[in-house]
């Protein structure tokens, strides 16, 4: 195994890797960190977005909450925390609901599903605040309004399209 590229946010090896059936292949594997995927959830029953600014794809995008899990932080922790830092709120409730590796051909990264509830105002002390890099917007929807942005292909970020569908 060769790391090939690290950068803030994940890095690039290339390793040799054996198969089930014997035969062994040079491969480029992304190594990301878990993920965590946010449905804030309002006591009224709808769902907090954030639109920001995407630079790979040139938009802004209407999309879930989410963030990496730091070294040494729980994935309910990094859930709490990105709340947070991302719609301003701090959750009472931390739920995990489900794992999925949404591109295992190529990277061992898990976005980790979680439905936050019972949220309030932060510490008047706390210091989290979005990213330097994120300008965020966040607004509450309507479950049906929230999906009606993916049938209408105004929501076209695949995590959160499916995390919609955990509602």
């Amino acid at each position: 195994m060769a790391i090939v590229f690290k950068g803030r946010v994940f890095s690039v090896e290339v390793a040799d890797i054996q198969f089930p059936d014997g035969r062994k292949r040079s491969m480029e594997i992304v190594r990301h960190p878990p993920s965590i995927v946010l449905l804030p959830m309002q006591a009224d029953g709808r769902v907090v977005l954030v639109r920001q600014f995407r630079p790979t794809i040139e938009r802004e995008i209407w999309e879930l909450p989410a963030g990496s899990v730091n070294a040494g932080e729980s994935p309910e922790a990094a859930a709490a925390r990105e709340c947070e830092e991302e719609i301003g709120l701090v959750p009472a409730r931390v739920e995990r609901l489900r794992g999925f590796y949404p591109a295992p051909g190529f990277s061992d990264e898990e976005l980790i599903f979680f439905r936050v509830s019972g949220l309030g105002n932060p510490a008047p002390d706390s210091t989290r605040k979005p990213d330097e890099d994120e300008d965020i917007h966040a607004e509450a929807f309507t479950i049906a309004d929230a999906k009606a942005l993916v049938a209408r292909g105004e929501i076209i970020d695949l995590k959160t399209a499916y995390g919609l569908t955990l509602l």
